[in-house]
C-alpha cells in the first residue's frame, strides 16, 4: 500500500511540518510558552547587566576618590538602570531635568539581546512569542515602577517595550530551525494587499536601508574632519583613563542619534543641537554647545556652490534603485500598476525616516537644550519626494505594459487624426 502522503511534494511536507511547529499547541507536550518567558528574561537581564555592571566597575574604579565618599554603589546601579529604560523611550532626570532623547544604541543592544536569546532558546509557536513579548512587557514594566517613572514615564515604557520585544524576539524565533519564514506567517495578510503596494513598500523598504547606509557613511567622514576638534574637547575636559572610558561608551549609546541626524541633513531640513542652531547642507548657525566630544563631528560649514545640489540629487537617486527593485518585482496587468507601486515606495520610505527622525529627536536638558534632533514630518517629506521622482524615472518607462500602453494609445490618436484629415 502506498504510504500516507506519499503523493506529497517533499517541499509541500516541509512547509507543513513548518506550519505544525509554529502553530502547536502547549498542550500537546511540554508548555512551549515558557520558552518565551525564559527568552524574555534572558534578553532583560542581559541588557540590563551590559549597562549595569560596567556602571558599577566605575564607582568601584573612582570609590577611593574623596569627591566619591557621600555616593554609594546602589546609585551606579540606577545609573545604569535609567540608561536601560532611556533606550526603551522612559526620560531620564538629571539634576532635575528631563532627557527625553533616546540613546538609540541602547535600544539596538536591547533589540539585538532580545533577538540573541529568541533566537537561542525560544520555541517558534503562537504561544512563545505572546509570552515572550509579555513578559518582556512586564519586566521593564517593573523595573520602570521600581525606578519611580511616572505615568508618562510608564506609558512610553509600555510603548517601547512592545517595540522593542516585538520586533528582536519576533526575528529571533522567526531565525529559529523549523519556524515557518515570515512570508509564510504573513501570508494571509498579505493576501489582501494588493501586489503592486506589497511590491512598493519592499521598494520603500529598500530605500531608506540605502538611505542608512550613505548616512553612515557621510557620519565617518564628518567624524574624520572633525577630529581636530573632537582632540581639543577631550583635552580640555582633562579626564582620567575611567572617566574617558565612561565618555566614550556615554557616546556610542547616542552614535546611532548622530546617524538619523545626518538623513536629515542630507534630505535638506537638516537639524538642530539646541535652539537657535541650525546644521543644513544650505546653512549653519551654530551656537554654544555642551562639551561632548561627538559634537565636534558636527558639520562646520555649508555645501560650497553647485555641491548643495549633490545631496537632493543624491536621494533620486536612492528613489531610481528602488524603482529598478519595484521593476524587478512587479508584474503588473495594468498600466497604472507601476504608478501605485512608486507611490506605496516614497509613502513607506518617508513613514519610516519620519519615525526614525521622531526616536532620535528630543531635549537632553533645560532652556536651549529642550530641542535636539529634527522635525519628522519636514524631514518625512523632503525624502518622500525625490525617491517618488526617481523611482517614478525607473519604473514607469522601464515596465513593458506602460510602454505598450503608450504605443496603444499614440496610435489610436494618430488613426483619430488621419481619419479627421480624410474627411
Amino acid at each position: 500500500m502506498p504510504s500516507v502522503g506519499a503523493g506529497v511534494p517533499a517541499s509541500a511536507r516541509a512547509v507543513e511540518s513548518r506550519d505544525e511547529v509554529f502553530l502547536g499547541s502547549a498542550l500537546d507536550g511540554a508548555p512551549r510558552w515558557v520558552s518565551g518567558v525564559l527568552a524574555a528574561v534572558q534578553a532583560a537581564v542581559l541588557s540590563l547587566l551590559v549597562l549595569v555592571l560596567p556602571a558599577v566597575a566605575s564607582f568601584v574604579a573612582t570609590a577611593a576618590d574623596p569627591a566619591n565618599s557621600g555616593v554609594s554603589w546602589f546609585r551606579a546601579v540606577r545609573v545604569g538602570v535609567a540608561l536601560w529604560l532611556a533606550g526603551h523611550g522612559v526620560p531620564l532626570e538629571v539634576s532635575g531635568s528631563s532627557v527625553t532623547l533616546v540613546p538609540l544604541g541602547v535600544t539596538a543592544l536591547a533589540t539585538f539581546a532580545c533577538y540573541a536569546s529568541a533566537r537561542r532558546s525560544g520555541i517558534p509557536t503562537r504561544s512563545g512569542l505572546a509570552a515572550a513579548v509579555g513578559t518582556y512587557v512586564v519586566l521593564v514594566l517593573v523595573v520602570a515602577l521600581a525606578s519611580g517613572v511616572g505615568p508618562g514615564g510608564v506609558a512610553r515604557a509600555v510603548v517601547g517595550s512592545v517595540l522593542v520585544g516585538g520586533v528582536g524576539l519576533g526575528c529571533g524565533l522567526a531565525a529559529r530551525p523549523g519556524a515557518p519564514s515570515v512570508r509564510v506567517v504573513t501570508a494571509p495578510l498579505l493576501a489582501r494587499v494588493p501586489a503592486a503596494v506589497r511590491v512598493g513598500a519592499g521598494g520603500g523598504a529598500v530605500a531608506v536601508g540605502l538611505l542608512v547606509a550613505v548616512a553612515s557613511l557621510v557620519t565617518s567622514l564628518w567624524v574624520i574632519a572633525g577630529l581636530a576638534t573632537i582632540r581639543d574637547v577631550v583635552d580640555g575636559l582633562s579626564l582620567d583613563p575611567v572617566g574617558g572610558t565612561v565618555l566614550a561608551f556615554a557616546e556610542l549609546v547616542f552614535a546611532p542619534n548622530l546617524v538619523v541626524w545626518c538623513i536629515a541633513w542630507l534630505a535638506g531640513p537638516g537639524f538642530a543641537v539646541g535652539l537657535g542652531t541650525h546644521f543644513a547642507p544650505h546653512e549653519v548657525v551654530a551656537g554654544p554647545m555642551p562639551a561632548v566630544p561627538l559634537l565636534g563631528a558636527l558639520p562646520s560649514n555649508t555645501l560650497p556652490g553647485a555641491w548643495r545640489y549633490l545631496t537632493p540629487l543624491l536621494l533620486v537617486g536612492i528613489g531610481a534603485l528602488a524603482g529598478w527593485y519595484v521593476h524587478r518585482r512587479l508584474r503588473p496587468a495594468r498600466w497604472w500598476h507601476p504608478v501605485v507601486a512608486v507611490l506605496a515606495a516614497s509613502a513607506v520610505a518617508a513613514l519610516l525616516v519620519g519615525f526614525l527622525v521622531l526616536l532620535a529627536s528630543g531635549g537632553v536638558g533645560p532652556g536651549r537644550m529642550t530641542h535636539v534632533g529634527a522635525s519628522a514630518l519636514l524631514v518625512a517629506v523632503a525624502v518622500g519626494w525625490p525617491v517618488l521622482l526617481g523611482s517614478l524615472l525607473v519604473a514607469v518607462p522601464a515596465d513593458p505594459v506602460v510602454r505598450a500602453g503608450v504605443r496603444a494609445r499614440v496610435r489610436r490618436t494618430g488613426s483619430r487624426r488621419g481619419a479627421t484629415d480624410d474627411d
